[in-house]
């Protein structure tokens, strides 16, 4: 089938074949050699933060329960596999009824994270948890690092909005998931109309510098789009010369100019004087908008100017230069048997070149110091101390293959900036430094969870 043929819709009718071959044949393998239905404990986890970077942001959450809901072989994928002769018959027929029932915890979506942090734990047989291991790792890589950019963002920007306008500098699916991404770490609003339709997120946009040059003169393409948005309306007014267009503007709209963008030029500068020019020629409500490339250290440097608002990018939705979190998903515990009452056993990778991991079923909980404020990521197996009993971080989702936990995007959003109050101050510093917090490690006994 030519998959032009398929469209490209928000949503897909299964996110089976969002997954790595090696999956699949892993699964083939262990059915054959009677391990497949072993009871497993998976996690996805950070060895290190991108460099620079204080603290990560859980995201995408809610688009993994989407995914594992979806992770359906039907009669068309499972087709796929056979004329590609991927995995045997009886692998398909296992194939064909697949649907998660096991158990699903982690970190609730908008949470901040750190070095070690079980972000996602998942539970069940061998076989149904490990298809999954691709599809999880792909929402939970992209969406984090997108919400991480974004809050660092926010933060520098002190309160004032921000709007994710980066819908043609990525995939254009992955610009859906990035705005929902951007707008559970701080952003306002977004100019692309599929993240407003499938996420409600609010929606902005009026005109680029296509309008005032499709006119004769910047005069009546101003005037047009006061005539067709109304007064309150945005004037994009670097086109040709800023003061003439700041002038012209105002001329046509009146002092109730809603606002105005500039999109290039010495951002500091420019937004000082035409801050100075609304204001002479009356429009003193007047806001200034500024887009142009824009990250969190250009934001930052804008602290100071007379600046209402930010438009960001490419920036945003490539991560400010860390387009993943380098997250895995490890088989942490295993049963010895298919035995439902078998105990698990703690596993572990053992290699050099730091990409070890640590074995046994976690938990994770937040030390607080006598302020309130976080102090220390820790991570433990087996009994939880009972200082930390009320801080641990981990939630269920998934109960028997049913989603239990999901989410309003607005409340996750509120609840990312309560964890972000919760850090130290020097969080949201953007110099380069380590995690605001370290992960300490408990180890306890695990063997007969």
């Amino acid at each position: 089938m030519n998959t032009a043929d398929l469209g490209l819709p928000v949503d897909v009718p299964s996110t089976a074949l969002f997954t790595d071959q090696y999956e699949l044949t892993m699964l083939q393998a262990a059915l054959k050699a009677g391990t497949a239905e072993r009871r497993s404990v998976f996690e996805v986890f950070t060895r290190r933060l991108p460099e620079g970077r204080r603290y990560g942001v859980v995201a995408g959450t809610g688009r993994v329960l989407d995914a594992i809901e979806n992770f359906r072989f039907d009669a068309g994928v499972l087709g796929f596999l056979r004329e590609r002769d991927i995995v045997d018959e009886e692998t398909l027929d296992w194939l064909a009824s697949y649907r998660f029932s096991g158990d699903v915890w982690g970190y609730p979506e908008g949470e901040v994270y750190f070095p070690g942090s079980p972000i996602m734990r998942v539970e069940g047989s061998f076989a149904e948890c490990v298809l999954l291991e691709t599809v999880i790792l792909s929402i939970l890589n992209h969406d984090s690092a997108i919400a991480a950019a974004a809050s660092r963002m926010a933060s520098a920007a002190g309160g004032r909005p921000l709007i994710e306008m980066g819908a043609r500098r990525t995939h254009e699916l992955a610009a859906v998931a990035a705005s929902r991404a951007a707008y559970l770490g701080g952003f306002a609003s977004t100019s692309d109309l599929a993240a407003g339709f499938r996420y409600n997120i609010p929606t902005v946009g009026t005109s680029a510098h296509a309008f005032t040059l499709l006119h004769d003169r910047e005069r009546d393409a101003f005037q047009a789009q006061v005539n067709s948005l109304g007064r309150n309306t945005t004037l994009l007014v670097d086109t040709y010369d800023v003061a003439e267009a700041v002038r012209t503007a105002v001329e046509v709209a009146g002092p109730e100019l809603g606002a105005v963008r500039i999109d290039s030029g010495d951002l500091l500068l420019v937004a000082h004087r035409v801050r100075q020019q609304l204001d002479e020629l009356g429009a003193t409500d007047t806001k200034i908008i500024v887009t142009s490339d824009l990250d969190e250290y250009a934001i930052a440097s804008l602290a100071a100017a007379p600046v209402d608002a930010y438009g960001v990018g490419t920036q945003l939705v490539t991560g400010s230069g860390h387009p993943t979190c380098s997250m895995v998903y490890k088989l942490v515990a295993r049963a010895e048997s298919a035995d439902v009452r078998a105990p698990l056993v703690p596993v572990a990778k053992k290699s050099s070149g730091g990409k070890s991991s640590v074995g046994g079923r976690k938990w994770a909980a937040r030390r607080l110091d006598a302020d309130g404020v976080a102090e220390a990521e820790v991570v433990g197996t087996g009994a939880v101390p009972g200082e930390l009993a009320d801080r641990q971080l981990l939630v269920e989702l998934v109960k028997g293959g049913e989603v239990v936990a999901r989410e309003p995007l607005d409340v996750v959003r509120d609840r990312h900036i309560a964890a972000r109050d919760g850090l130290p101050l020097s969080a949201t510093q953007l110099s380069r430094g380590e995690p605001v917090i370290p992960t300490e490690y408990v180890q306890g006994r695990s063997g007969s969870q």
